[in-house]
């Protein structure tokens, strides 16, 4: 599979942040996550379950 050819998303929130932000993409089971600043980077794949498990534990931090 090619994920530069995913569509790729960025959070409405990340506007005025310095471009430090990351991009999600939605893969067959898993989540693509990526650095936006570096497109043509390395890419995380999770899980969905893992994925919701980090994201959670960010919002209670």
């Amino acid at each position: 599979m090619e994920l530069r050819t995913l569509g790729w998303r960025k959070s409405s929130r990340s506007a005025g942040q310095g471009g430090n932000c990351v991009e999600l993409a939605n893969v067959p089971g898993v989540v693509a996550v990526r650095d936006s600043k570096s497109p043509d980077g390395p890419v995380l794949l999770m899980e969905r379950h893992e994925f919701r498990q980090v994201t959670n534990a960010i919002k209670r931090f």
